[in-house]
């Protein structure tokens, strides 16, 4: 009998004369979390795709699963029936269903005389794998109306759904993007629940904390090759998985915490309140400044960037710079764009990127207006600013003709970075923007915020990593949900975290 769960060996692609993945080789033992990762393009989603069939792997590779053979190119049916399911980043979850028919999406129970859904098996079926997972949640629940740990889980039900306690793996791919941080420790004991009754988990992510706290063994790959093969994860570090992946050794930038009280104040926002019956918040920022915000979710720091953009409309609240006022109760994205607000959002799938057009087309939708006329775009001045934008932040592309759906996340991620500094903004706000990105691309973006800020441009980043934070913010402020602000100065992020988890005094006197 074979001691492993999945093997894959000699797995190869190649697309046209580019080989993506060059023989590479993982194997996942029976109860065990095995860790995929590696910076954006080093193949982990081609390896994925490979394993659920989405695209054909070159001629010689061979993959089984409990000692049995599958037959190649993977049939997606034929992988379901030997115990492999997925959860995918986004969940693919639909909001205006209920958890049982998220659940049974893909394989309703019906009748057998009229084919119709068996409604009540259903929900039998979905509160049966709900209890085994211990997950405290109704069945007639509309998803919609689900946190975003309630969504994880019921993406795990779904793909425990048809697989027999101790059987079949399960890939995460990016699946715990979304948990906040004070939820991941609750779902990570879910799948702890899962791998302890033999069934195996091939996580895929970004998170090297994430990779030490919950995976067992991890495969590393760097440009289509394996340079770490299921490595023990109790004698590594992050930088040790870091230096793997990259090639070389991932330095801290260099401190900011620079005195800029000298400095002109570039916007200023007045009793903005988050939600009603909140306190109102106050703040400056400073020509130069990066200012962080974060807390705990529900404190309202997640909402702050899209107040203070227009992208809302606050319940209350104003913003000055010197170009004018906004309420920021009545006032749009154009309203705020004019005073000299450009925002970063979180979500560049939904927010922020047109994934059917181009890297120059997306880089130039802000300034069509401006830089050309009702009757003549133009095309040389898109090229130009394209072009620097790449070679600025290392955009990865053939061309900046390709298509935002052809880069990997990080490169995307880049692309809405240079698209909103096209506009020259007084303020950048921005959105967690290293979310879901390797360390290689966090460090291009990071880097990138430091530059622009150096320039003189005041920054906002609200994030909940207090790695990203203390690395390059001036100052952070952390919002509780009784409305206070503590003001750090800090280069722990374990003094931001202390304050994020503790009720604190509030900073006196004035914005913060």
């Amino acid at each position: 009998m074979t001691s492993y769960r999945l093997e894959a060996r000699h797995v190869s692609k190649t697309f046209g004369s580019t080989r993506v993945l060059d023989d590479v080789e993982f194997l996942v033992a029976p109860g065990e979390i095995h860790a995929l990762i590696g910076q954006n393009g080093s193949g982990k989603s081609t390896v994925v795709k490979i394993l659920t069939g989405y695209h054909t792997p070159d001629a010689g590779m061979s993959l089984t699963l409990d000692g049995q053979l599958v037959e190649l190119p993977v049939q997606w049916d034929a992988i379901t029936a030997a115990g492999v399911s997925v959860v995918h980043q986004d969940l693919g979850l639909l909001d205006h269903m209920s958890v049982a028919e998220n659940i049974g999406v893909g394989g309703f129970v019906r009748s057998k005389v009229l084919r119709r859904i068996d409604w009540k098996k259903q929900h039998a079926i979905a509160q049966a794998v709900l209890d085994r997972l211990q997950v405290q949640v109704d069945p007639a629940t509309p998803v919609g109306a689900l946190n975003a740990t309630n969504r994880a889980e019921v993406g795990i039900a779904r793909a425990l759904r048809d697989q027999r306690p101790g059987e079949g793996v399960i890939i995460l791919d990016e699946a715990t993007r979304a948990l906040p941080r004070e939820e991941l420790v609750r779902f990570h004991g879910l799948l702890k629940r899962v791998v302890a009754e033999g069934t195996s988990v091939l996580m895929v992510t970004h998170n090297l904390d994430e990779v030490l706290a919950l995976a067992d063994r991890v495969t590393i790959l760097r440009d289509g090759r394996v340079v770490g093969s299921a490595l023990e994860t109790s004698g590594l570090t992050e930088q040790d998985m870091a230096k793997l992946m990259l090639g070389k050794t991932v330095g801290s930038l260099s401190r900011r915490q620079k005195d800029l009280s000298d400095r002109p104040v570039v916007a200023s926002v007045s009793g903005l309140v988050t939600e009603p019956g909140r306190a109102p918040l106050s703040l400056e920022i400073r020509s130069g400044e990066i200012v962080g915000v974060t807390g705990l979710p529900g404190t309202g720091f997640e909402t702050v960037p899209y107040l203070v953009s227009g992208a809302r409309k606050a319940p209350a609240g104003s913003l000055r710079t010197e170009a004018g006022q906004v309420d920021l109760a009545k006032g749009d994205v154009v309203d705020c764009l004019r005073a000299g607000i450009a925002l970063v959002p979180e979500r560049r799938d939904r927010d922020g990127l047109a994934f059917e057009m181009s890297i120059r087309d997306n880089i130039a939708l802000p300034n069509i207006r401006k830089r050309g006329s009702r009757w003549f775009v133009g095309r040389a001045w898109q090229a130009v600013e394209a072009d620097k934008a790449i070679e600025l932040l290392s955009i990865k592309t053939r061309s900046a003709d390709t298509l935002i759906k052809e880069l990997s996340g990080g490169n995307q991620q880049k692309v809405l970075f240079a698209k909103w500094l096209s506009v020259s903004p007084r303020v950048l706000v921005l959105h967690e923007p290293t979310q879901a990105v390797d360390v290689g691309a966090r460090q291009d973006i990071l880097t990138s915020i430091q530059a622009v800020a150096d320039s003189g441009v005041g920054v906002l980043l609200a994030s909940g990593e207090p790695g990203d934070l203390v690395e390059i913010c001036d100052r952070i402020l952390v919002l509780s949900r009784d409305g206070s602000v503590v003001q750090l100065r800090t280069d722990s992020a374990d003094d931001v975290l202390e304050a994020v988890y503790n009720e604190a005094v509030p900073t006196a006197g004035g914005p913060a």
